[in-house]
């Protein structure tokens, strides 16, 4: 009897996908992650080249180290000999990479806390033919 739902794959194709994808990764970014998130959602789905010409002009803080990280993960995609014109932007993930905590004297002897929140970027490109 056939099963039901959805069907995942078996996770030895799973396995060789996750080695043929190109990956690359800033491990800490001085942003907040909320804020790095509206410039990685544009870019999400995109192919590269459209992603990184999107980059380019956006008056955001957060859009030249995302256009490094996409350029970082073509070099890594053309060393291995793919072809530039069908990768896109598969996954792009921001995640909240800690904060530093600073102390700000405020009234009476008390004192405020500041957080300076910080990001950790995570890309993969993967070929556009499927």
């Amino acid at each position: 009897m056939a099963s039901t739902g959805t069907h995942k794959q078996p996770a030895a194709i799973r396995k060789e996908e996750a080695k043929k994808a190109i990956r690359a990764s800033i491990d800490t970014y001085n942003q907040s992650p909320r804020k790095v998130r509206l410039v990685t959602e544009l870019v999400k789905g995109k192919k590269v080249s459209e992603a990184v010409a999107a980059l380019q002009f956006l008056p955001k803080r957060a859009a030249l180290p995302i256009k490094k990280l996409i350029e970082s993960a073509m070099a890594t995609a053309k060393a291995r000999g793919e072809d530039m014109d069908t990768l896109k932007v598969t996954e792009i993930r921001v995640d909240s990479a800690g904060m530093i905590v600073r102390a700000m004297p405020r009234a009476m002897g008390r004192s405020a806390p500041i957080r300076r929140r910080r990001s950790q970027v995570f890309v993969r490109l993967s070929s556009d033919t499927k």
